[in-house]
């Protein structure tokens, strides 16, 4: 599968060694990891401004996810879906990956369900996708 992972559930998989941790362990083995710059930019302001990560622990991080990610080239979307415009470059990541999937915790992107027929999940809800799509 092509999995796009939202900003939230990066940072929770580097600070946690949790349910995020383990998805973004599994995913880089089993499936092929997409992200874009948009996302890396979000990732690289949270870590060092909200969580106070060193430069250097940041750019070991985002060289790490870039050296198993491939990173997408987006286009904004032809219309604001999300009132966060960094929602609407998750979605423009997706849509620009053909993604088969997108993992998130951000409440104002699972309301959506899907876009442009993307699932949008929960972490916890990846390993039913992820079994129902082996299963079909």
């Amino acid at each position: 599968m092509r999995v796009v992972l939202d900003t939230n559930v990066l940072i929770a998989a580097f600070v946690a060694r949790g349910q995020c941790h383990e998805l973004l362990e599994h995913a880089a083995r089993a499936h092929h990891l997409l992200t874009s710059e948009a996302i890396l930019a979000e990732l690289r302001e949270k870590l060092a401004g909200k969580l106070g990560a060193s430069a250097e622990t940041v750019q070991r991080t985002l060289d790490l996810l870039r050296s198993g990610m491939t990173v997408v080239e987006i286009s904004p979307l032809p219309a604001p879906v999300c009132r966060d415009p960094d929602d609407d470059s998750i979605l423009a990541t997706a849509l620009a990956a053909r993604a088969d999937c997108l993992i998130t915790g951000d409440t104002d992107l699972l309301v959506l369900d899907r876009y442009d027929d993307i699932p949008i999940v929960r972490p916890s809800d990846f390993w039913a996708l992820e079994a129902r799509r082996q299963e079909g």
